[in-house]
């Protein structure tokens, strides 16, 4: 295989993972970020046992259970104790299990496997190509960089990129979104599982343990609270102690956790976008990450996403010549991503949105439904980001599926969390 001369635009956690495969595949990479200190954005998220794996596949595994929180459980219910969702990893297989992490800890482990062979140019924003060759890249100060035999445009949801490269079929922005912030887990009794509570498809509150991160060995929770784009002013403007009371009053154990959390600054805003796209390179501009499939978080499958996307990539550039390396990544990547946009797209309104008759429907028929001869198993795929077109699952190694079921039975999961 040639050394390619290779640039990346964005350093999230597509750039990073890609950075980190093509430089030990011998490639040399420019890594474009335009924040001046490069870091982590977001709170927590949910690593499936598909990213779990490509973590593996890079030896970063390790740091990753280390830092991380096993998670065997989803669990939603609503202020008056019923279930609505109860769907635990073990139904799959009893050895697999998904990990909380801090976004701070992921940035942490690809960036302290970030080579000699890649470069990270901060403070850059890359406008698009070059006007007369797309082997140049145009920064927003009218600077040419390059020239590249590849450019990879990881720019995130909000992409700048996309429009240019991509032939857009959707990129809309979802009218709901959600604050969130990092909480000290203390006494939490749940630290195995993701916990959610609805009031309809109005109000959700979620936690999910987190674990630690290099230099803070405090572990957290991940809160987030469901709230209309349209609203965040609102709520910046209201009564702080008001919206606690809101909390308690729906979910008063986790109301408890908040007591750290006195201004309105200390909760960020999240939005989403859903993104689909009917062609993800153009020339020698290939997208990746949430640039080139931004989705609701409900699947909880973005980080995923990313570093399947980043692995993906490298294996066709290993396998093809450039131009076929570019069509069959777009192929791979898009038959798996295509499953989770579908859900993404039809579950977000059933838990965020004002549809009352819906969220009573969701909660009358979601756990039944999942009973059903397939349908479980086809929830339990999808949740564990293992789902492939309708029918087909992404094969999981022995070997790593082994190594997960050696960090549970070490994570002090109970016994309870594992039982199908």
């Amino acid at each position: 295989m040639t050394p390619l001369q290779i640039a990346i635009v964005g350093y999230g956690t597509a750039g990073q993972a890609a950075a980190v495969l093509l430089a030990r595949d011998g490639h040399r990479v420019d890594v474009f970020e335009r924040a001046p200190e490069p870091g982590p954005v977001g709170a927590g998220f949910l690593l499936q046992p598909t990213g779990l794996q490509v973590l593996w596949r890079m030896s970063l595994l390790d740091p990753a259970l280390a830092h991380g929180a096993r998670i065997d459980r989803l669990y939603g219910d609503t202020p008056c104790g019923r279930a609505v969702m109860d769907m635990r990893y073990a139904g799959l297989d009893a050895r697999l299990c998904g990990v909380g992490m801090q976004r701070g800890a992921l940035f942490s482990i690809l960036d302290d496997a970030r080579c000699d062979g890649v470069r990270l140019q901060a403070g850059i924003t890359i406008a698009g190509p070059d006007i007369d060759n797309d082997r140049w890249l145009r920064d927003a100060d009218g600077r040419r960089h390059g020239p590249f035999d590849l450019v990879l445009a990881a720019d995130g949801a909000a992409s700048r990129l996309r429009g240019q490269l991509g032939a857009v079929r959707r990129d809309a922005v979802y009218p709901w979104g959600a604050l969130w912030c990092l909480l000290d887990a203390h006494d939490w009794p749940h630290l195995h599982e993701l916990r959610q509570r609805y009031v309809a498809a109005r109000r959700m509150i979620g936690l999910l343990p987190v674990g630690t991160r290099p230099g803070d060995a405090t572990p957290r929770l991940s809160f987030f609270w469901s709230l209309p784009v349209a609203a965040f002013d609102g709520w910046q403007s209201a009564a702080l102690d008001d919206w606690r009371q809101a909390v308690t009053a729906i979910w008063p154990e986790a109301s408890r956790l908040l007591s750290s959390t006195t201004t309105h600054a200390q909760l960020a805003r999240a939005s989403y976008r859903d993104v689909t796209l009917t062609r993800w390179h153009r020339g020698r501009w290939v997208l990746l990450g949430d640039a080139a499939h931004a989705m609701s978080p409900q699947l909880g499958q973005g980080v995923n996403m990313a570093l399947l996307d980043a692995e993906a990539l490298r294996d066709a550039l290993r396998a093809k010549s450039l131009p076929d390396a570019l069509t069959t990544y777009a192929r791979v990547r898009r038959r798996h991503v295509a499953m989770y946009q579908f859900w993404s797209r039809w579950l977000t309104p059933v838990f965020q949105s004002d549809r009352d008759l819906v969220a009573k429907a969701r909660d009358v028929a979601f756990q039944p439904v999942g009973r059903l001869p397939g349908g479980r198993g086809h929830m339990l795929r999808v949740l564990s980001g293992t789902q492939h077109g309708l029918f087909g699952a992404l094969p999981l190694a022995p070997a790593f599926v082994e190594t997960l079921d050696r960090f549970g039975r070490t994570a002090g999961a109970p016994a309870s969390a594992v039982a199908s």
